[in-house]
């Protein structure tokens, strides 16, 4: 996780340099583009950084098994996949995200919600995870700071993620 003496994080700025890039392969996610951005801005904001370079990519299975084959050495595909890229202080935050929609929507089905929300909670994972914020892999991960700091996230930004709501600068 990173400190308090970061210069990437403290008082949110009006002038934030907070990029995101959503990108889509071979897959069409539930949440528009302009929703994934706002969400992972708004955390991201929310978490104090001020400067961020993020990529983000909904992948259909094939492609998340590959890397999750290639970089994790684990078998089949998973939900997401995050890489945090810069760890320097005082460097801009930056990551790159991986998100299966077709393991979402399972997930969303096991868990007994939206498959809208279920992508919103892994996006908010995802940018949580390019800040260095971490829990364990076992079942108690549910009871861990980052996952209790995920839920308030995926609660306190609904607006950005929720059917109906448009986020700022989403395209009518």
């Amino acid at each position: 996780m990173t400190g308090a003496g970061d210069s990437r994080r403290g008082r949110p700025q009006p002038d934030a340099d907070l990029a995101v890039h959503v990108a889509a392969e071979s897959v069409r996610p539930t949440l528009g583009r302009a929703r994934v951005a706002a969400l992972a801005r708004a955390v991201l904001r929310a978490e104090g950084v001020r400067a961020a370079e993020i990529s983000l990519t909904f992948v259909d299975v094939d492609a998340m098994a590959a890397l999750n084959w290639r970089h994790l050495r684990h078998r089949g595909p998973t939900d997401i996949i995050t890489f945090e890229l810069s760890t320097s202080p005082g460097a801009p935050v930056t990551g790159d995200v991986y998100v299966c929609p077709d393991v979402a929507r399972d997930n969303a089905r096991a868990h007994g919600c939206t498959v809208r929300e279920e992508l919103a909670r892994l996006v908010v994972h995802g940018m949580l995870h390019t800040l260095g914020h971490e829990h364990p892999e076992d079942a108690s991960r549910v009871e861990s700071p980052m996952w209790a700091a995920q839920e308030r996230y995926v609660r306190r930004f609904r607006r950005l993620w929720a059917p109906g709501v448009r986020p700022a600068g989403a395209a009518r």
